[in-house]
């Protein structure tokens, strides 16, 4: 009873360290020029696509709407605006790709990978043009 008991409580534990290997979660986005948190990002998954939603804005914005945006998303608020599309889990590894990632700043559109570090605790999010070397990354902190 006992062995069963702590075999269960093992497996748990591994299904719950993978599965915090999946950027699926609350997420602090963290400013790659200042370093202090920005936003709140929740990211969801359906049909093993990634996409992803601001759902609190942490620093008061000059401009609430999208007004650089040049798709659908042109003058509406950043606050509940989907700024992640299209991620896939690669085949080969822990790593989310294919997918774009709007900056609601500035209305640019970039090419997305998200990759989990530190156990899943982290998420180092990199948006590039053309190849992956022209871009920039920050790295999110878990929320709980």
């Amino acid at each position: 009873m006992m062995r069963s008991l702590l075999a269960s409580a093992l497996s748990l534990a591994c299904v719950s360290a993978m599965a915090q290997m999946s950027p699926v979660g609350l997420w602090q986005t963290i400013n790659d020029e200042t370093g202090k948190p920005q936003s709140e990002v929740t990211l969801t998954e359906a049909g093993g696509i990634i996409s992803g939603t601001v759902t609190k804005s942490l620093v008061p914005s000059k401009e609430p709407n999208c007004v650089k945006c040049t798709d659908e998303r042109k003058d509406k608020p950043k606050l509940g605006m989907e700024i992640i599309r299209g991620a896939k889990k690669s085949e080969t590894q822990d790593v989310w790709v294919d997918g774009n990632i709007l900056d609601p700043n500035n209305g640019t559109i970039y090419k997305l990978k998200m990759t989990p570090i530190e156990g899943g605790s982290k998420l180092e999010v990199r948006g590039f043009i053309g190849i992956a070397l022209l871009g920039r990354t920050q790295t999110w902190v878990r929320i709980p």
